[in-house]
């Protein structure tokens, strides 16, 4: 199973910050964008929070709406989302309502954490133990692979935001903007300083709800290296979009590709038979519509549906050699070359052999074979 849709949730003042430094919470949204939150609650498999969320709000993170938890119930959920705390030390207070409201519970803690909680948290808390370290894609992994969980909600706070946001795992940001100034340099803000993935967020959704607004944005950066990232996950969607609008072929594969700049600029799209041309590839097709000389080439990363060919009979190069020709480093693709058209096809070993990081994001596969289902065996076949 991929790691969860995992959605970044903050109220903030004007002036960015999550809170102030009174004792009590300050309260950012009004009764509508509560109910909202409620909604988002409902709607997710799971709800997480840091430590330091845990030590100053002492929240429950409960869905108050009877009605949405009965709905919850009726599509065979648990009538509340798995709630989700994260600490290294594990420096908890045992007695919090967290640990004793609501339905399934876990906590992500370092081998000292866990030892450190042993037999003091309920015994329906589910303590994992990641080691010495507390990394975030670990946890990610095994909430999604293990819990099952495909929509995570985190509700903060800044630290958690700004790792996750960091570390290109975030794929969208829920921001409401409440009409206060807070004015207190020394008050939590939603994201701290450091280095985020460059380039600018695409807006999703904005609207008053109340009287404060509602951003919703999306990241649009790749990943780098052989790491995946959120982005890397919406531009692939795109790319099996564009599979869908082939023309159908019995002699070739339908392949959606996308080229992106490192700073999230899509640069050219394409799809198999683009144009009338029976025999361009995808990849071929997005190329085409870029100068060779572009620099931007050189760290771009390609999303292909299907992994680029190494050896076709319709050209005189097949998309892995002209990728790399292209400067192109970096390709993400979510489903391997059968030997439908040509045996042992292996595009990601010759775009490794010269030095691309290529992704495999097999969780997309099934969408890439979606509009090729009548070349491939029917499931009683195989």
């Amino acid at each position: 199973m991929a790691q969860p849709y995992v959605l970044l949730s903050a109220a903030v003042s004007l002036d960015g910050f999550l809170d102030d430094t009174g004792p009590e919470r300050l309260l950012l949204s009004g009764p509508e964008d509560f109910d909202r939150v409620d909604e988002v609650r409902a709607g997710s498999d799971a709800i997480l929070v840091g430590a330091g969320t845990l030590r100053t709000d002492n929240p429950r993170l409960l869905v108050y709406s009877e009605e949405r938890r009965e709905a919850r119930v009726s599509a065979g959920l648990p009538e509340y989302p798995l709630k989700v705390a994260v600490s290294a030390s594990g420096d908890l207070d045992p007695d919090a309502p967290f640990w004793h409201t609501g339905g399934a519970k876990a906590l992500y803690t370092t081998d000292k954490g866990a030892e450190r909680l042993r037999g003091l948290l309920p015994a329906d808390v589910d303590v994992v133990a990641l080691g010495p370290d507390v990394e975030w894609r670990a946890v990610l992994t095994h909430l999604g692979e293990v819990k099952g969980v495909r929509r995570l909600m985190v509700e903060g706070g800044g630290q958690v935001h700004t790792r996750l946001l960091q570390q290109g795992l975030a794929d969208e940001v829920q921001l409401v903007l409440a009409p206060l100034v807070v004015g207190q340099p020394d008050a939590p803000r939603m994201f701290g300083p450091g280095a985020y993935p460059p380039g600018r967020m695409r807006l999703l959704e904005a609207r008053s709800v109340g009287d404060v607004v509602l951003m919703r944005y999306a990241p649009t950066a790749p990943g780098t290296g052989r790491s995946a990232s959120a982005a890397d996950r919406r531009w692939l969607e795109t790319a099996c979009e564009l599979a869908a609008q082939c023309p159908p072929s019995r002699t070739a594969f339908s392949v959606g590709a996308v080229i992106v700049a490192a700073d999230g600029t899509e640069l050219a799209r394409g799809y198999s038979r683009e144009g009338g041309d029976p025999l361009v590839h995808a990849e071929e097709a997005a190329l085409a519509k870029l100068d060779t000389a572009d620099p931007r080439l050189a760290t771009a990363t390609v999303y292909s549906s299907l992994e680029p060919c190494a050896r076709r009979a319709s050209r005189p190069a097949p998309c892995a050699r002209l990728i790399l020709d292209a400067g192109v480093r970096r390709v993400v693709t979510a489903w391997r070359e059968p030997d439908t058209f040509v045996a042992a096809a292996d595009g990601n070993a010759l775009l490794t052999a010269e030095g691309a990081d290529v992704v495999m994001l097999p969780e997309y596969e099934e969408r890439a074979k979606a509009p090729n289902a009548h070349l491939l065996p029917s499931p009683e076949g195989r």
